[in-house]
């Protein structure tokens, strides 16, 4: 993982995120929100979108929990979603929305990599187990949209502060960290095979 952390401010423009590289490590300040499997799926199939213009924004693939006040909304949990599930959607949700940084837990594949090299996006991890944490980053929930899709799935809108630490996975050129750990896993794997199976034997009775 490389050192260079910077806070990155919506709405963000190409410049913001062109010089990050996979493995660096952010910090998000401004507007967030939340957009799982259903969401996706509204925009893509259906050309369906929120109101809450996406250009230059961010969103979380998360399932939140949240209580009702006096006053409106409190985040409660909000811990990162498997960001494989939108693998199918992600490009083409990026295309549509003009999304700059999609956030959630795990990499992405290949189809979503080659989107952000082309619309100039990434995607970050956030560390998995920190929901709680996370929730405290959110400084005041300022919109709901979607509620047909019950809670977890619903559009929930978000002004944060200081949100991650948040590490690239997949910058702007379309580098994946994933894949590319992956690669070298399998690499070393192959060889300290080759090493062993000459001293492996077995004796069958």
């Amino acid at each position: 993982m490389n050192n260079n952390l910077k806070t990155i401010t919506t709405p963000i423009d190409d410049a913001q995120i062109l010089d990050l590289k996979i493995g660096d490590v952010i910090y998000l300040t401004g507007m967030l929100a939340t957009c799982r499997d259903d969401g996706h799926r509204r925009v893509v199939e259906s050309s369906r979108f929120p109101n809450f213009d996406l250009r230059g924004m961010t969103i979380l693939h998360a399932g939140p929990i949240v209580k009702t006040t006096n006053d409106g909304y409190e985040m409660i949990s909000i811990g990162p979603t498997t960001s494989r599930r939108m693998e199918a959607y992600e490009s083409e949700f990026i295309e549509k929305t003009g999304v700059k940084i999609i956030i959630g837990k795990g990499g992405m594949g290949a189809k979503t990599a080659a989107g952000c090299k082309k619309h100039k996006a990434i995607h970050c991890i956030f560390p998995g187990g920190c929901a709680v944490t996370a929730a405290t980053e959110v400084e005041k929930i300022v919109g709901l949209e979607w509620e047909d899709f019950g809670m977890p799935e619903a559009f929930w809108i978000m002004r944060v502060k200081n949100f991650g630490p948040l590490i690239v996975s997949i910058d702007t050129a379309g580098n994946n960290l994933f894949e590319l750990n992956k690669a070298s896993f399998n690499a070393k794997k192959e060889l300290a095979l080759t090493e062993i199976l000459p001293h492996v034997h077995y004796s069958h009775n």
